[in-house]
């Protein structure tokens, strides 16, 4: 154990007195931490291995998401928000639908040797999107504000979507069913996740709120003790909801909106801790993805997983948000720059161990599929980021000059 903390707490430092010009070029954290993983991991010194670690390696995948997820939807800007929510419930209503239903058609074309519940599960793994891969977009004021905050929303609530719909077909997958219809279980497992999450979520929030705000006009809170709450919060609303049957990614993601709401001007110093914290797990994370995910599924590799993959970032991604938002009045350009920018990252990862550990069998090949992507995803989106975001913006700048000049 403390060979493999020394590793972790010497790399997170080395990392962190870099990550300045990391991040001004198109080499990511996650790039590095995924290699860091596979260097540690079963394919290089094989300290980090699934099959001694894997309960530990899950609830720290999750519990990183959440705190992911509360964080992102606390630093929301409400009011373009409001103003352009129309984009992600077209990208969530319709685009997620398709992009599952297209997902599971091409995985039965090219990938023969998974069953239609294996295909479903992949396809159900790769549909939700990262916005903290996507951050370079996201944060980028170069890009319009309504593509911003439509992007950041659909990544906070595919993930939390997708949940049941992963239980359900997992469930088809293992015979547990208990006897009742899939579309019964269905509905079921999608009341109770989204349900439980939206009510624990919402109440532990605004109990949460009331309690600091009383705090601070009493002035209990002091400077190091206000770095705490915001990730202790999500932490708690996602754990109390996954207690109670809920999707703890759905508590996590609403906890944080209504945050948003609540915590009003004092809402920058709360988040500033919780955002270092949930970046830090996320680094951690991306090291058990390259380790024990990649590390594991590394042998099943094929040129059809590959393509698939390929696919999975390009046409299953942007052919139903394109479709999703026709009619939208936004420009073909637009429109795919949002396809595009859809990376894969970090809920993938939490899928993927969530089926490593439910004892499924023959789960090399959907562990490599999503390796594929994630890396792929890392990779192009990271590349293409910034010439994208500026070929958007020149075309945006010239639309705008042909109106003006019409008019």
């Amino acid at each position: 154990m403390y060979e493999k903390l020394a590793l972790f707490g010497g790399f997170i430092l080395l990392y962190s007195s870099v990550a300045g010009g990391v991040e001004r070029s198109w080499i990511s954290g996650a790039i590095l931490f995924t290699c860091f993983g596979l260097i540690v991991g079963p394919v290089g010194l094989d300290l980090l291995s699934w099959q001694s670690d894997h309960e530990t390696l899950r609830t720290l995948a999750e519990l990183t998401l959440a705190v992911l997820l509360f964080t992102d939807a606390a630093s929301s800007d409400l009011k373009v928000l409001r103003r352009a929510s129309a984009l992600p419930v077209r990208l969530l209503l319709i685009g997620l639908p398709l992009t599952l239903f297209l997902g599971i058609v091409v995985g039965v074309i090219l990938l023969d040797d998974l069953s239609l519940l294996g295909i479903a599960l992949l396809a159900t793994i790769l549909s939700p999107t990262d916005a903290a891969l996507g951050k370079a977009v996201v944060v980028n004021k170069g890009v319009p504000d309504d593509i911003r905050q439509g992007l950041n929303v659909e990544s906070g609530l595919n993930d939390g979507i997708c949940v049941p719909i992963l239980f359900v077909f997992l469930a088809l997958a293992l015979g547990k069913t208990g006897g009742e219809e899939p579309w019964m279980l269905a509905l079921k497992l999608v009341v109770e996740e989204i349900g439980i999450g939206l009510v624990v979520g919402l109440t532990l929030t605004f109990l949460a709120v009331r309690l600091l705000r009383f705090a601070a006009k009493k002035n209990w809170l002091t400077h190091t003790w206000i770095q705490v709450p915001v990730t202790a919060l999500a932490l708690t609303c996602f754990a109390s909801a996954q207690l109670l049957g809920g999707s703890g990614f759905i508590a996590a993601w609403c906890g944080g909106l209504l945050f948003a709401v609540k915590a009003g001007s004092v809402r920058e110093k709360f988040l500033i801790a919780g955002e270092s914290s949930g970046d830090t797990l996320a680094l951690i994370t991306w090291v058990i993805f390259g380790g024990a995910v990649v590390g594991q599924a590394i042998g099943n590799f094929s040129w059809m997983i590959l393509l698939y993959s390929a696919l999975s970032l390009t046409v299953i991604r942007m052919l139903p948000v394109f479709l999703s938002l026709t009619g939208s009045g936004m420009s073909t350009g637009s429109k795919l720059f949002v396809g595009w920018f859809g990376p894969r990252g970090l809920a993938s990862v939490v899928f993927t161990v969530i089926v490593l550990d439910s004892g499924l069998p023959n789960t090399g090949t959907i562990a490599m599929t999503v390796a594929c992507t994630i890396i792929l995803s890392i990779l192009l989106h990271g590349i293409t980021a910034k010439p994208f975001i500026a070929g958007l913006a020149a075309s945006l700048r010239k639309s705008q000059d042909k109106i003006v000049s019409k008019e």
